[in-house]
């Protein structure tokens, strides 16, 4: 990986000024997901945080195509440019769909599984800061064991994250890949490979929230980082069924050592009411997926 490290396309496809909070972690991803796919592309958004960045029409900061969908049929949509595109005869355009985890996990997970099911030809993206952001923090089903909403009764979440990856690595689809805009070389690489890529492939975006998750708009590469380096987050790609570590994860496996899940935790309200029994629960949840990642490396 990051044999692009000088090779990053310099121009812009987000013009200054767009109404995405501050820190945001979806607008630096953005950024760099745009930068590597360039300008043949197309991007299919439910109702969400990019809506919003996204800007009314007419007017917008961002410089490539984009279609407003319904918060279900995102995938459906995507499917139904790749299906114009094709009568069209036009091979050279990327069709991105691009949803946050309410529209993944929850609401869009009817038509995604769909089309990876038939292995429709566009590249899904869900950039998953772990509740329904735009309209509130209301607790999603990536919202992690532990964490508080606006929509949890009793102080915190109860129940664990859904395990989204294993669901869309069940599809058998020949591309699927972990990213965070706190490494964007990593990131950008990633998107570039899948571009090249035929069929369903799978991008999941670990996405920081200053305002969701409660920490200063400054900390949102230091939290991004953190979800990396407590192995909370793995960094690494799966094509046709080969998994590998990638970029910081990659080092941390080769070092053997995580930091404590702690150092994450501590950093953000979200989890100030999270019990010690949770932490405990949290920590060896995240060693279990560590170590299962381990075995599958070395395999």
């Amino acid at each position: 990986m990051h044999e692009n490290i000088f090779k990053i396309n310099e121009k812009e496809y987000i013009l200054p000024g767009n109404r995405a909070c501050q820190g945001c972690g979806l607008s630096l991803a953005y950024r760099y997901i745009l930068k590597a796919l360039q300008e043949n592309t197309i991007v299919a958004i439910p109702p969400s945080c990019l809506c919003v960045l996204h800007g009314l029409y007419p007017t917008t900061p961002v410089i490539v195509p984009a279609l407003n969908t319904t918060f279900a049929s995102t995938a459906a949509s995507a499917a139904g440019i790749v299906a114009g595109l094709d009568s069209l005869g036009k091979k050279d355009i990327t069709v991105l769909a691009l949803s946050g985890d309410g529209g993944t996990y929850d609401i869009g997970i009817q038509s995604l599984s769909g089309a990876a099911e038939r292995n429709t030809n566009f590249i899904f993206a869900c950039y998953d800061n772990e509740a329904y952001m735009n309209t509130g923090t209301q607790r999603s089903s990536a919202t992690p064991l532990g964490a508080m909403t606006t929509t949890t009764p009793i102080l915190t979440k109860q129940e664990p994250k859904k395990d989204f990856l294993k669901i869309m690595e069940a599809h058998h689809i020949p591309y699927l890949a972990t990213v965070s805009p706190a490494y964007p070389i990593d990131l950008y690489d990633k998107f570039s490979k899948a571009r090249g890529i035929r069929g369903t492939r799978y991008i999941h975006i670990d996405t920081p929230c200053p305002p969701g998750w409660g920490f200063p708009t400054r900390d949102t590469v230091k939290i991004g980082k953190l979800a990396v380096e407590t192995g909370l987050f793995v960094l690494f790609e799966i094509e046709n069924g080969r998994f590998r570590f990638t970029g910081r994860s990659k080092t941390m496996a080769e070092r053997g050592k995580l930091l404590p899940l702690v150092n994450y935790v501590e950093k953000q309200e979200r989890f100030k009411n999270m019990n010690s029994e949770q932490l405990e629960g949290f920590q060896s949840s995240v060693n279990s997926k560590w170590n299962e990642y381990l075995k599958r490396a070395e395999g």
